[in-house]
C-alpha cells in the first residue's frame, strides 16, 4: 500500500495557505542485493548473475545518458537528462559554464492503456493508498 502523511501549506502568499495535502511516505528501502535475491527466486538466473547485469546496466546507462541519449527499458520506462539553467540576455551570451546550473535525470514510467482507454503508469497499476500509521498531526478544526 502507498502510505501518506498529511502536511499543511504554510507558505506565506500562497493561494492555498493553511490547506492540507497528502505526501507519499516511504516505509523503507530495497537495495540492489535484496532485489537480486528476489529476482533469483523468480527465475533461473543466479543472484550473482543478476547483480552483474544490474551493475553493468547502471554503467551502460550512465554512458548513454552522458552521450545525450534517452534510455528506454521496455516494460519499465525511460530515462533522460534534464538541466536547470539561468537566462542569458542573448543566444550569444549563453555559455554552459555560466548558465547551466545543474543536471538531473528524468524518469518517465511506462504507460499502459486499460480497456476503457485510461492511461496508467505500469508501476502504479492496482496500487492502493492509505494514511501512514502513527505520526503527529492535529486533525481538529481550528476555532473561528
Amino acid at each position: 500500500m502507498i502510505r501518506y502523511k498529511l502536511y499543511q501549506n504554510m507558505r506565506e502568499g500562497s493561494k492555498t495557505l493553511g490547506k492540507w495535502y497528502g505526501r507519499a511516505t516511504m516505509t523503507g528501502e530495497v537495495k540492489l542485493n535484496a532485489l537480486s535475491q528476489r529476482i533469483q527466486r523468480n527465475c533461473t538466473a543466479k543472484k550473482s548473475d543478476v547483480l552483474a547485469v544490474l551493475t553493468e546496466l547502471v554503467e551502460v546507462m550512465t554512458d548513454e545518458l552522458q552521450a545525450g541519449h534517452r534510455v528506454v527499458l521496455d516494460g519499465f520506462g525511460s530515462f533522460k537528462v534534464g538541466m536547470r539553467t539561468t537566462p542569458a540576455d542573448s543566444a550569444k551570451d549563453f555559455t554552459p559554464s555560466k548558465n547551466v546550473k545543474s543536471l538531473h535525470v528524468l524518469f518517465q514510467p511506462e504507460l499502459k492503456k486499460s480497456a476503457d482507454g485510461t492511461r496508467m503508469k505500469t508501476f502504479l497499476t492496482g496500487a492502493q493508498v492509505g494514511e501512514y500509521g502513527q505520526y503527529e498531526v492535529d486533525k481538529t478544526e481550528p476555532e473561528p
